[in-house]
This record gives C-alpha cells, structure tokens and sequence, in this order.
C-alpha cells in the first residue's frame, strides 16, 4: 500500500496526540473531516493503522520484570505449542523465528521468582524442547513507530 506525505502526517499525530478528534485532526492538517476520515478508514482496512487503544505499563501492573524467552518445539508442533502459548497470562508476544530457537516471546513478571515460575510452565508444555532466556536490564529505546513514519513521509516528498 502506497503512503503518501498526507498520511504520513495524519499518522504523525495519532501517534504524537492519540486523544485528539478527527475533527480537530481535519482542522490542524487543513484538510476537510470527510477527507481525514476515509484516509483513516483506508489505513485502518490497509493494515496500516492496527489499534486504537492505550499502551498499558506491565511494570505498572506490577511486572516490572521482562525477559525474552526462547522456544525450540519439536518438529510438526510450531501450531500446538502457539496456541499454548496464547493461554499464558505472562506472554505478552510470541514471533515464530529463524536462527536458534523457533518460537521468540516476550515474558512479564513480578519478580525473578514469578518468571522461573513461568518459564518452568513453558517447558513443561507439549511440545517444547527447551527454553533460553534473557532477562531485559533496561529499555534503551522504547517501541517507536514515528521515526519510520517520518523517514517515509520524507521519501513521499522526494
């Protein structure tokens, strides 16, 4: 899908003030609200926009402790092994992957005990080989979306 230099700063603010109207979006982008809205409803069907709801702090929910959490799965059971996953409370992502493992999620918990807790409910599902886990020390650089955005409404320019 081709996104060009009107969606670029139509994202801009969704992602800088999510809580802003479609009308007051219409009128700080100079363009009419019927115009905002069926590029918004465009992204939305593209894939392009997936959420609109708040970003929750695990480590304010009381699980400050992140780790990533590799899976190797015996062979033909990638799909059991997901669908157990999606049951864990604890797994807030799971991504098939290459290189050394198969399955790469990220895990919250309250404490280091909470997550051995976790991790030895992982290995003892169907399925699972073994586990390798690194426990995350600080977050250098938050999920950001906005520097992508901006490199792709600069090329929309060019």
């Amino acid at each position: 899908m081709a996104v060009d230099e009107l969606d670029t700063r139509i994202l801009r603010l969704l992602l800088e003030q999510p809580r802003t109207s479609v009308r007051e979006y219409a009128r700080m982008l100079g363009v009419a609200r019927g115009t905002l809205q069926a590029r918004l409803d465009r992204l939305e069907r593209d894939g392009v926009i997936t959420g609109t709801g708040p970003s929750l702090s695990p480590a304010a929910l009381g699980h400050p402790v992140l780790a990533f959490v590799h899976i190797e799965v015996t062979q033909g059971h990638l799909d059991e092994v997901g669908d157990a996953l999606a049951a864990v409370p604890e797994i807030i992502e799971a991504f098939s992957i290459t290189g050394g493992g198969d399955l790469l999620t990220r895990v919250v918990a309250r404490d280091n005990a909470h997550l051995e807790d976790v991790i030895q409910a992982l290995i003892s599902m169907p399925g699972v080989v073994r586990t390798r886990t690194e426990v995350a020390l600080r977050e250098r650089v938050p999920h950001r979306v906005l520097p992508l955005v901006e490199s792709i409404g600069r090329a929309a320019r060019s």
